[in-house]
């Protein structure tokens, strides 16, 4: 990308959202995968230019979490903003106030605003009434700093493996639940960036109608290639990454444990799933946690349970040297700096 383009994007990104993968156009996502290159290779360096400061942000969160908060906390503070946490139970977000009046209360009192929770549409309310940039951390639709990492990542070992390739010419196949929000966005960001992208998934665990459309109609003018499968062999074949998620969620039913154990069961990723790519240079994603051991409580039960020593992901897959998946964290970090720094940075 030349610096006009860089130039034009960093322009055209000041002041807004991002609620979905689609906000943006595929080189606007690519500005952000290259400004979070740059802010990395800073950071490394030892080199801080608090493009943030007298920013002050507000992280809202009504789910848990670890990689999203410590990554907008911590590229908030390199860069010199100040940032308010806002938990699940520090607001009167729902109960005796509206998200509608939230956004237009932190709006006056924040430049910028992070959400993470169940509801899209509680985020887009967000965005159209805050005044301010809104940033999606993850709803149970769309987790767009997720892919804004992944992408970052892929390039990365695109570089060192294959140099003369490009974004375009991957295959990622993402294995597990189809209907979730990381599959939902892996199909919609590789068809906008021109992947061939792979959802390797039963029947009844295809990603929602409308999220394929959507994918479908970004492939008709970037070239993407995508498949929906339920046969493995197929599904990974040839494949440059491997890309799964956590199949019990925060709030599973253990109830449903064994419904949902029995139906992903056959899309865990393990080595005899690796070595079927074909491909000896084939990563392995996941945006985490994963349940790869019996080191976590739930690990424990579904051990006690099922007599499984890892769901989704094998302990050998993960902790491989084809594993990428802590590379992927660190770069959530980078990528939301650049994120916040194109849409409310002090301008250079």
């Amino acid at each position: 990308m030349n610096l006009h383009a860089q130039t034009m994007n960093s322009s055209r990104l000041r002041g807004r959202s991002l609620l979905k993968e689609i906000d943006l156009t595929a080189d606007e996502f690519l500005y952000l995968v290259d400004l979070g290159d740059r802010a990395r290779r800073a950071k490394e360096m030892g080199f801080h230019q608090h493009r943030l400061a007298g920013r002050n942000i507000a992280l809202i969160f009504e789910k848990a979490s670890t990689r999203t908060r410590s990554a907008f906390e911590v590229a908030a503070h390199d860069e010199g903003a100040h940032v308010t946490y806002i938990g699940p139970d520090e607001s009167q977000l729902g109960y005796k106030e509206s998200m509608k009046d939230t956004a237009r209360v932190l709006g006056r009192m924040y430049d910028g605003i992070e959400y993470r929770g169940s509801s899209q549409e509680a985020v887009e309310i967000l965005g159209a009434h805050a005044g301010v940039p809104v940033w999606n951390g993850l709803t149970d639709t769309w987790h767009p700093t997720q892919m804004l990492a992944d992408v970052l990542t892929m390039r990365d070992c695109i570089a060192a493996d294959h140099p003369r390739r490009r974004l375009r010419d991957v295959t990622l196949c993402y294995l597990g639940d189809g209907r979730n929000n990381v599959a939902d966005s892996l199909l919609v960001t590789g068809a906008m960036l021109g992947m061939d992208v792979r959802i390797c998934t039963a029947d009844a665990l295809q990603p929602p109608a409308a999220v394929w459309e959507i994918a479908a109609r970004l492939a008709e003018d970037s070239g993407s290639r995508l498949t929906i499968t339920d046969e493995v062999a197929a599904g990974v074949r040839g494949a440059d990454f491997l890309y799964t998620d956590v199949w019990l969620s925060m709030g599973e039913p253990v109830g449903d444990w064994d419904k949902r154990i029995d139906q992903l069961l056959p899309y865990q990723v393990n080595a005899e799933v690796m070595a079927a790519t074909g491909n000896p240079d084939v990563r392995f994603m996941h945006c985490l946690p994963a349940l790869h051991n019996r080191e976590t409580e739930i690990g424990r039960q579904v051990y006690e349970r099922r007599g499984l020593e890892a769901l989704e992901v094998t302990e050998e897959v993960f902790e491989s040297p084809q594993s990428v998946v802590f590379e992927q964290a660190a770069n959530r970090m980078h990528t939301i700096k650049a994120l916040m720094v194109a849409t409310i940075g002090v301008r250079e």
